[in-house]
């Protein structure tokens, strides 16, 4: 089942294309990695999908109800959310207290966003840190709440932007079981991602965006021995 459909979307800032004509679909259920250089379009395409931007000609398409126009906070409570490659919790406020205030988009009082915020933060490893002011996390940390945050909303589609940046080995692990996790919990996720071992070993299928176009979608496998794809990260 379609779950989200990107058809012909484009972005024009001024006269420059930051998306082109870009179109794909993701199915109910799966992980589709979204790879490219950088300045190739990929946080746009999160922007236009979430409401952040218009897109300038297209359509974008969650459970067959056109979105494009709404505001964010109308498509994340149809069941969208997503994470920043810049984590920005709300500083002076516990690990917890971010959760709760992510929660109550579905909760009907406080004692249920509580529930919701401590499940939460279990599901993603921080229950010990749930009392700490959140700036005073180091980044792993703050990346695990920062999804903790999106979890929280009750999403049927999760877009993560650059989740594993800056992780050093173990917290990278820590990652990657997180989402797998949160695919078995039958959530749909979207992911951009520079660690090619990481897009590899996660991913069903993969979209490859440069230069604002799409120039592949496929298996891993087929992405990996892609010779557009090759040129584009190596070149010539």
């Amino acid at each position: 089942m379609v779950l989200l459909e990107l058809r012909k979307v484009s972005k024009l800032f001024g006269g420059l294309a930051a998306s082109s004509d870009v179109s794909f679909t993701i199915q109910k259920g799966e992980i589709l990695g979204l790879i490219g250089p950088n300045g190739a379009g990929k946080t746009t395409l999160f922007n236009i999908v979430d409401g952040f931007y218009s897109p300038t000609k297209g359509d974008v398409i969650f459970k067959d109800q056109i979105i494009s126009g709404l505001k964010p906070h109308q498509i994340c409570k149809l069941g969208i959310a997503r994470t920043f490659q810049v984590v920005k919790p709300l500083q002076r406020m516990s690990v917890l207290d971010n959760v709760i205030a992510s929660a109550f988009l579905r909760a009907k009082d406080k004692a249920e966003a509580v529930q919701i915020a401590l499940e939460t933060i279990q599901f993603t490893g921080l229950y010990e840190d749930r009392d700490i002011i959140s700036r005073g996390l180091p980044l792993g940390k703050r990346k695990k709440l920062e999804i903790a945050r999106a979890l929280a909303t009750r999403p049927e589609l999760l877009l993560l932007d650059e989740s594993f940046a800056g992780l050093n080995p173990s917290e990278l692990n820590d990652s990657i079981e997180i989402i797998k996790n949160i695919k078995a919990r039958g959530i749909t996720i979207m992911i951009i991602e520079h660690h090619m071992k990481v897009i590899m070993s996660i991913s069903d299928r993969i979209v490859v965006i440069n230069y604002g176009q799409k120039i592949a979608e496929g298996s891993p496998q087929e992405i990996r021995s892609n010779p557009l794809v090759i040129e584009a990260y190596l070149g010539e």
